[in-house]
């Protein structure tokens, strides 16, 4: 009778063990994200609005127009995301709107969600294979926010004082465990 009282107790406090332990992986890991996408489709950022349309000419005719129509963003750089931690494909783009503000644009993004994954610009060489999985954080970096989605097109704002000389890289980063999804080089466009 001693024996299973004993028991009563260990087995309580195991099986209370094995619960938090299991709690809390799943916290950690979230493991049904690899089954979620979230598709996000932002149009490309918006240049200033066009001027209202000048008033007719006194004989019924348009007048001519004051303004010219917004300029298309000046495209700055581009890159392509190669795979690292997991399966990574799309394409990169900085550009600049007519108001001087820059923005990096992420088109055809196809990756897998996972816990805590920002968009981050970076000083580091992408690297392929297992080699370029951990360099992102080694050195300078600029966290442009949490990734909107893992498939799609999104835009994020980059700080004026971001430097496009040193930050040469992008990746797509899982801050919960230190490591790149996925990465693009980026190459500044002709002049």
């Amino acid at each position: 009778m001693r024996t299973s009282f004993v028991r009563r107790p260990v087995v309580i406090v195991g099986l209370a063990v094995v619960a938090i332990v299991a709690a809390a992986g799943l916290y950690w890991f979230q493991p049904w994200k690899l089954w979620v996408d979230e598709t996000v489709r932002e149009e490309l950022p918006a240049a200033s609005p066009a001027a209202p349309a000048s008033p007719a000419a006194p004989d019924g005719s348009p007048a001519p127009a004051d303004t010219a129509a917004p300029a298309a963003p000046e495209v700055l750089a581009t890159g392509s995301f190669i795979s690292h931690e997991h399966a990574t494909t799309g394409s990169v783009k900085i550009l600049r709107l007519e108001d001087g503000s820059r923005t990096l644009r992420i088109e055809n993004l196809d990756t897998s969600s996972g816990p805590d994954l920002r968009v981050w610009l970076t000083d580091a060489p992408v690297k392929e294979g297992r080699d370029g999985w951990h360099v992102f954080d080694d050195g300078e970096y600029v966290s442009l926010g949490k990734l909107k989605g893992n498939k799609g097109d999104q835009n994020y704002a980059l700080p004026a004082d971001a430097d496009l000389n040193r930050l040469t890289s992008v990746s797509i980063w899982c801050d919960r465990f230190d490591v790149s999804f996925g990465a693009a080089e980026l190459e500044k466009a002709a002049a």
